[in-house]
Protein backbone atom coordinates (compact mmCIF):
# COMPACT_ATOMS: atom_id res chain seq x y z
CA UNK A 1 0.00 0.00 0.00
CA UNK A 2 1.27 3.63 -0.78
CA UNK A 3 1.51 5.38 2.07
CA UNK A 4 3.79 8.58 0.71
CA UNK A 5 3.45 10.23 -2.92
CA UNK A 6 5.47 13.28 -3.71
CA UNK A 7 4.16 14.91 -7.07
CA UNK A 8 4.34 18.23 -9.13
CA UNK A 9 2.96 20.83 -7.18
CA UNK A 10 -0.97 20.69 -8.34
CA UNK A 11 -2.99 24.02 -10.42
CA UNK A 12 -6.83 24.61 -9.33
CA UNK A 13 -7.91 25.38 -12.60
CA UNK A 14 -11.24 26.72 -11.03
CA UNK A 15 -11.31 28.44 -8.08
CA UNK A 16 -13.47 31.25 -5.95
CA UNK A 17 -11.71 33.20 -3.51
CA UNK A 18 -13.93 35.77 -3.25
CA UNK A 19 -13.03 39.72 -2.01
CA UNK A 20 -12.42 41.95 0.85
CA UNK A 21 -12.31 39.91 4.28
CA UNK A 22 -13.51 36.45 2.99
CA UNK A 23 -10.61 37.15 0.20
CA UNK A 24 -8.08 37.53 2.79
CA UNK A 25 -9.44 34.32 5.06
CA UNK A 26 -9.26 31.88 2.61
CA UNK A 27 -6.30 32.57 -0.07
CA UNK A 28 -3.79 31.34 2.14
CA UNK A 29 -5.02 27.97 2.06
CA UNK A 30 -4.89 27.79 -1.34
CA UNK A 31 -1.73 29.08 -1.90
CA UNK A 32 -0.29 26.62 0.53
CA UNK A 33 -0.60 23.56 -1.90
CA UNK A 34 -1.14 24.91 -5.47
CA UNK A 35 0.86 27.21 -7.40
CA UNK A 36 -1.50 28.93 -9.61
CA UNK A 37 -5.17 28.75 -10.13
CA UNK A 38 -7.81 30.81 -12.29
CA UNK A 39 -9.71 32.68 -10.13
CA UNK A 40 -13.52 33.51 -10.91
CA UNK A 41 -14.67 37.05 -11.94
CA UNK A 42 -18.03 36.54 -10.48
CA UNK A 43 -17.52 39.16 -7.85
CA UNK A 44 -20.32 42.46 -7.03
CA UNK A 45 -19.54 44.11 -9.31
CA UNK A 46 -17.90 41.59 -11.56
CA UNK A 47 -14.39 41.62 -13.22
CA UNK A 48 -15.32 42.63 -16.62
CA UNK A 49 -12.22 44.32 -18.07
CA UNK A 50 -8.55 44.18 -17.99
CA UNK A 51 -8.64 47.31 -15.54
CA UNK A 52 -11.17 45.50 -12.94
CA UNK A 53 -8.71 42.49 -13.07
CA UNK A 54 -5.75 44.62 -12.80
CA UNK A 55 -6.76 46.05 -9.81
CA UNK A 56 -8.57 42.71 -8.52
CA UNK A 57 -4.91 41.20 -8.95
CA UNK A 58 -3.44 43.43 -6.79
CA UNK A 59 -5.84 42.75 -4.31
CA UNK A 60 -5.46 38.98 -4.37
CA UNK A 61 -1.49 39.58 -4.18
CA UNK A 62 -1.78 41.30 -1.42
CA UNK A 63 -3.74 38.58 0.62
CA UNK A 64 -1.14 35.85 -0.23
CA UNK A 65 1.11 34.90 2.51
CA UNK A 66 4.59 36.94 3.00
CA UNK A 67 6.85 35.24 0.29
CA UNK A 68 4.30 33.23 -1.49
CA UNK A 69 5.18 32.11 -5.08
CA UNK A 70 1.46 31.76 -5.73
CA UNK A 71 0.40 32.71 -9.01
CA UNK A 72 -3.52 33.98 -9.32
CA UNK A 73 -4.50 33.76 -13.36
CA UNK A 74 -7.37 36.16 -13.65
CA UNK A 75 -10.56 35.57 -15.64
CA UNK A 76 -12.73 38.03 -17.38
CA UNK A 77 -16.21 37.89 -16.71
CA UNK A 78 -18.62 37.78 -19.95
CA UNK A 79 -21.59 39.63 -20.46
CA UNK A 80 -23.51 40.44 -23.68
CA UNK A 81 -21.50 43.83 -24.11
CA UNK A 82 -18.00 42.48 -23.35
CA UNK A 83 -15.75 44.47 -25.88
CA UNK A 84 -13.71 42.23 -27.77
CA UNK A 85 -11.09 44.94 -28.40
CA UNK A 86 -10.83 44.98 -24.44
CA UNK A 87 -9.95 41.11 -24.06
CA UNK A 88 -7.68 41.33 -26.54
CA UNK A 89 -5.65 44.11 -24.77
CA UNK A 90 -6.34 41.99 -21.64
CA UNK A 91 -4.82 38.88 -22.57
CA UNK A 92 -1.66 40.42 -24.94
CA UNK A 93 -0.51 41.60 -21.12
CA UNK A 94 -0.50 38.84 -19.63
CA UNK A 95 -3.48 39.82 -17.84
CA UNK A 96 -6.54 37.51 -18.97
CA UNK A 97 -6.07 34.34 -18.98
CA UNK A 98 -9.15 33.51 -20.27
CA UNK A 99 -12.77 34.28 -20.29
CA UNK A 100 -15.85 33.06 -18.06
CA UNK A 101 -19.21 32.82 -19.52
CA UNK A 102 -21.77 32.53 -16.75
CA UNK A 103 -25.50 32.16 -18.14
CA UNK A 104 -27.17 34.78 -16.14
CA UNK A 105 -28.48 33.85 -12.71
CA UNK A 106 -27.16 30.52 -13.53
CA UNK A 107 -25.43 30.43 -9.90
CA UNK A 108 -23.90 32.73 -7.08
CA UNK A 109 -23.29 36.50 -8.34
CA UNK A 110 -24.30 35.50 -12.19
CA UNK A 111 -26.93 37.84 -12.90
CA UNK A 112 -25.06 40.09 -14.82
CA UNK A 113 -23.99 37.09 -17.43
CA UNK A 114 -24.98 36.10 -20.86
CA UNK A 115 -28.28 36.33 -21.92
CA UNK A 116 -28.05 36.26 -25.61
CA UNK A 117 -25.48 33.99 -26.63
CA UNK A 118 -25.57 35.03 -29.94
CA UNK A 119 -24.30 38.60 -28.93
CA UNK A 120 -20.79 37.12 -27.25
CA UNK A 121 -19.90 35.30 -30.77
CA UNK A 122 -17.74 38.53 -31.94
CA UNK A 123 -15.68 37.86 -28.43
CA UNK A 124 -15.52 33.78 -28.99
CA UNK A 125 -14.13 34.73 -32.66
CA UNK A 126 -11.29 37.35 -31.46
CA UNK A 127 -10.63 34.46 -28.80
CA UNK A 128 -10.30 31.82 -31.47
CA UNK A 129 -7.88 33.95 -33.18
CA UNK A 130 -5.54 34.99 -30.67
CA UNK A 131 -5.47 31.31 -28.86
CA UNK A 132 -7.58 32.35 -25.56
CA UNK A 133 -9.51 29.75 -23.80
CA UNK A 134 -12.99 29.96 -23.00
CA UNK A 135 -14.23 29.09 -19.45
CA UNK A 136 -18.03 28.07 -19.28
CA UNK A 137 -20.13 27.76 -16.28
CA UNK A 138 -21.90 24.86 -18.52
CA UNK A 139 -25.69 24.82 -17.79
CA UNK A 140 -29.49 25.51 -19.66
CA UNK A 141 -31.33 27.91 -17.60
CA UNK A 142 -34.10 27.37 -19.62
CA UNK A 143 -37.03 26.98 -16.91
CA UNK A 144 -38.35 24.43 -18.94
CA UNK A 145 -35.06 22.48 -18.44
CA UNK A 146 -34.75 20.37 -15.13
CA UNK A 147 -31.99 20.97 -12.92
CA UNK A 148 -30.75 17.76 -13.45
CA UNK A 149 -30.60 18.15 -17.11
CA UNK A 150 -29.04 21.43 -17.31
CA UNK A 151 -25.30 20.51 -18.03
CA UNK A 152 -26.63 18.24 -20.85
CA UNK A 153 -28.97 20.27 -22.42
CA UNK A 154 -25.86 22.94 -22.48
CA UNK A 155 -23.52 20.66 -23.88
CA UNK A 156 -26.39 19.55 -26.90
CA UNK A 157 -27.50 23.02 -27.48
CA UNK A 158 -24.97 25.26 -27.01
CA UNK A 159 -21.16 24.07 -26.95
CA UNK A 160 -21.68 21.23 -29.32
CA UNK A 161 -22.52 24.02 -32.03
CA UNK A 162 -19.77 26.25 -31.09
CA UNK A 163 -17.08 23.58 -31.06
CA UNK A 164 -18.25 23.36 -35.04
CA UNK A 165 -18.51 27.15 -35.44
CA UNK A 166 -15.04 28.28 -33.85
CA UNK A 167 -13.11 24.84 -34.45
CA UNK A 168 -10.11 26.64 -32.95
CA UNK A 169 -11.20 27.86 -29.66
CA UNK A 170 -9.48 26.17 -26.76
CA UNK A 171 -12.77 25.26 -24.07
CA UNK A 172 -13.13 24.32 -20.77
CA UNK A 173 -16.66 23.00 -19.07
CA UNK A 174 -16.12 23.58 -15.64
CA UNK A 175 -17.14 21.39 -12.89
CA UNK A 176 -18.33 18.37 -14.64
CA UNK A 177 -21.35 17.05 -12.86
CA UNK A 178 -22.90 14.23 -14.64
CA UNK A 179 -22.56 11.16 -17.12
CA UNK A 180 -23.15 13.39 -20.07
CA UNK A 181 -20.89 16.06 -19.78
CA UNK A 182 -17.93 13.95 -18.80
CA UNK A 183 -18.93 11.53 -22.55
CA UNK A 184 -19.23 15.30 -24.19
CA UNK A 185 -15.70 16.20 -23.15
CA UNK A 186 -13.85 12.91 -24.29
CA UNK A 187 -15.87 13.03 -27.50
CA UNK A 188 -14.51 16.44 -28.08
CA UNK A 189 -11.27 16.63 -26.77
CA UNK A 190 -8.42 17.76 -27.17
CA UNK A 191 -10.70 21.00 -28.19
CA UNK A 192 -12.27 20.76 -25.06
CA UNK A 193 -11.07 19.83 -21.51
CA UNK A 194 -12.94 19.40 -17.91
CA UNK A 195 -12.60 20.27 -14.36
CA UNK A 196 -13.76 18.05 -12.01
CA UNK A 197 -14.68 18.68 -8.36
CA UNK A 198 -13.50 16.48 -5.33
CA UNK A 199 -17.14 16.88 -4.09
CA UNK A 200 -18.73 15.95 -6.98
CA UNK A 201 -16.73 12.28 -7.10
CA UNK A 202 -17.74 11.96 -3.44
CA UNK A 203 -21.29 12.77 -3.14
CA UNK A 204 -24.82 12.26 -4.30
CA UNK A 205 -28.24 13.60 -4.34
CA UNK A 206 -29.18 11.03 -1.67
CA UNK A 207 -26.25 12.50 0.24
CA UNK A 208 -27.55 16.03 -0.06
CA UNK A 209 -31.43 15.32 1.05
CA UNK A 210 -31.79 11.62 1.42
CA UNK A 211 -31.50 11.46 5.03
CA UNK A 212 -32.59 15.09 5.84
CA UNK A 213 -31.97 18.38 3.51
CA UNK A 214 -28.03 18.74 4.10
CA UNK A 215 -27.70 22.75 2.61
CA UNK A 216 -24.10 23.09 3.12
CA UNK A 217 -24.08 20.22 -0.17
CA UNK A 218 -26.16 22.36 -2.36
CA UNK A 219 -23.68 23.47 -4.99
CA UNK A 220 -24.24 24.81 -9.23
CA UNK A 221 -24.60 22.50 -11.13
CA UNK A 222 -26.09 20.41 -8.65
CA UNK A 223 -24.81 16.28 -7.32
CA UNK A 224 -26.51 14.02 -9.05
CA UNK A 225 -26.87 10.31 -9.48
CA UNK A 226 -24.25 7.57 -8.22
CA UNK A 227 -24.25 6.98 -12.42
CA UNK A 228 -23.17 10.32 -12.63
CA UNK A 229 -20.57 10.07 -9.32
CA UNK A 230 -19.10 6.79 -11.09
CA UNK A 231 -18.59 8.47 -14.30
CA UNK A 232 -17.04 10.98 -12.80
CA UNK A 233 -14.51 9.11 -10.92
CA UNK A 234 -13.72 7.10 -13.41
CA UNK A 235 -13.11 10.09 -15.72
CA UNK A 236 -10.61 11.68 -13.44
CA UNK A 237 -8.63 8.52 -12.39
CA UNK A 238 -8.34 7.44 -16.27
CA UNK A 239 -5.38 9.48 -16.74
CA UNK A 240 -6.73 10.57 -19.72
CA UNK A 241 -5.56 14.35 -20.64
CA UNK A 242 -8.74 16.10 -20.90
CA UNK A 243 -9.73 15.84 -17.34
CA UNK A 244 -8.14 17.80 -14.94
CA UNK A 245 -8.10 19.51 -11.52
CA UNK A 246 -10.58 22.25 -10.21
CA UNK A 247 -11.69 22.20 -7.01
CA UNK A 248 -14.73 25.49 -7.56
CA UNK A 249 -14.09 25.70 -3.67
CA UNK A 250 -16.56 28.37 -3.03
CA UNK A 251 -16.55 30.22 0.14
CA UNK A 252 -19.51 31.57 1.83
CA UNK A 253 -20.96 33.19 5.50
CA UNK A 254 -22.59 30.19 7.07
CA UNK A 255 -25.70 32.47 7.23
CA UNK A 256 -26.05 32.98 3.74
CA UNK A 257 -24.98 29.15 3.58
CA UNK A 258 -27.97 27.84 6.03
CA UNK A 259 -30.45 30.78 5.01
CA UNK A 260 -34.43 29.88 3.99
CA UNK A 261 -33.21 30.57 0.29
CA UNK A 262 -29.84 29.03 0.49
CA UNK A 263 -26.29 29.90 -1.74
CA UNK A 264 -24.84 27.41 -3.88
CA UNK A 265 -21.12 26.40 -3.12
CA UNK A 266 -18.17 24.60 -0.49
CA UNK A 267 -15.32 25.84 0.35
CA UNK A 268 -13.13 23.10 -0.07
CA UNK A 269 -9.59 24.51 -0.70
CA UNK A 270 -8.11 23.03 2.68
CA UNK A 271 -9.20 19.47 1.82
CA UNK A 272 -8.99 19.50 -1.70
CA UNK A 273 -5.71 17.21 -1.99
CA UNK A 274 -7.14 14.91 0.73
CA UNK A 275 -10.10 14.51 -0.83
CA UNK A 276 -8.51 14.13 -4.31
CA UNK A 277 -6.12 11.54 -3.00
CA UNK A 278 -8.51 9.47 -1.40
CA UNK A 279 -10.77 9.34 -4.44
CA UNK A 280 -7.79 8.32 -6.34
CA UNK A 281 -6.45 6.00 -3.96
CA UNK A 282 -10.23 3.81 -3.88
CA UNK A 283 -9.89 3.78 -7.65
CA UNK A 284 -6.25 1.73 -7.17
CA UNK A 285 -5.10 5.20 -9.34
CA UNK A 286 -2.77 6.76 -7.06
CA UNK A 287 -0.50 6.38 -9.76
CA UNK A 288 -2.34 9.12 -12.21
CA UNK A 289 -2.87 11.23 -9.83
CA UNK A 290 -0.12 13.66 -10.77
CA UNK A 291 -1.62 13.69 -14.45
CA UNK A 292 -4.84 14.85 -13.13
CA UNK A 293 -3.67 17.61 -10.66
CA UNK A 294 -0.36 19.13 -11.82
CA UNK A 295 0.01 18.33 -15.98
CA UNK A 296 -3.35 17.75 -18.09
CA UNK A 297 -4.21 21.24 -16.79
CA UNK A 298 -1.16 23.20 -18.10
CA UNK A 299 -1.22 21.48 -21.13
CA UNK A 300 -4.65 22.30 -21.87
CA UNK A 301 -3.94 26.22 -20.83
CA UNK A 302 -0.59 25.96 -23.09
CA UNK A 303 1.81 25.97 -19.88
CA UNK A 304 4.12 24.48 -18.31
CA UNK A 305 3.49 22.54 -14.97
CA UNK A 306 5.23 23.58 -12.29
CA UNK A 307 8.98 22.79 -11.00
CA UNK A 308 7.68 22.58 -7.33
CA UNK A 309 6.73 19.37 -5.30
CA UNK A 310 3.99 18.33 -3.00
CA UNK A 311 4.22 15.66 -0.62
CA UNK A 312 1.03 13.53 0.67
CA UNK A 313 0.95 10.90 3.17
CA UNK A 314 -1.29 8.81 4.14
CA UNK A 315 -1.78 10.43 7.81
CA UNK A 316 -5.13 10.27 9.32
CA UNK A 317 -5.88 13.95 10.59
CA UNK A 318 -9.29 15.63 11.54
CA UNK A 319 -10.31 18.59 8.97
CA UNK A 320 -11.41 21.44 10.79
CA UNK A 321 -15.00 22.63 10.51
CA UNK A 322 -14.49 26.62 10.00
CA UNK A 323 -12.44 29.14 9.14
CA UNK A 324 -12.63 32.62 11.50
CA UNK A 325 -13.60 35.66 8.86
CA UNK A 326 -12.90 38.87 9.88
CA UNK A 327 -15.78 41.44 10.20
CA UNK A 328 -19.69 40.44 9.38
CA UNK A 329 -18.42 37.14 7.29
CA UNK A 330 -17.58 35.70 10.53
CA UNK A 331 -16.97 32.56 9.43
CA UNK A 332 -17.62 29.83 6.46
CA UNK A 333 -17.67 26.21 6.89
CA UNK A 334 -15.35 23.57 5.37
CA UNK A 335 -15.83 20.74 3.23
CA UNK A 336 -15.40 17.57 5.50
CA UNK A 337 -14.76 19.75 7.98
CA UNK A 338 -15.13 17.87 11.88
CA UNK A 339 -14.26 14.09 9.36
CA UNK A 340 -11.00 12.28 9.82
CA UNK A 341 -8.98 12.07 6.21
CA UNK A 342 -6.89 9.85 5.73
CA UNK A 343 -4.22 11.97 3.72
CA UNK A 344 -2.82 15.25 4.30
CA UNK A 345 -0.20 17.45 2.79
CA UNK A 346 2.78 16.82 4.65
CA UNK A 347 5.30 19.42 2.83
CA UNK A 348 4.67 21.97 0.12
Amino acid sequence: MTTRLTIRKPDDWHLHVRDGAMLKAVMPHTAKHFGRAILMPNLIPPVRTTADAIAYRARVMAALPKGSPFQPLMTCYLADDTDPDDVERGFREGVFTGVKLYPANATTNSAAGVTDYRRIKPVLARMEKIGMRFLMHGEDVDPAVDVFDREASFCDKYLGPWTREFPGLKMILEHLSSKDGVDFVRAYAPQVGGTITPYHMELTRTDWFGWGLRPYMYVMPVIKTERDRQALRKAATSGEPCYFLGTDSAPHPVAKKLALNGIPGIFNAPVAMASYAKTFEEENALDRLEAFASLNGPAHYGLKPNDETITLERRPWVAPEEIKVAGPDERALIYRGGETLQWQVVAS
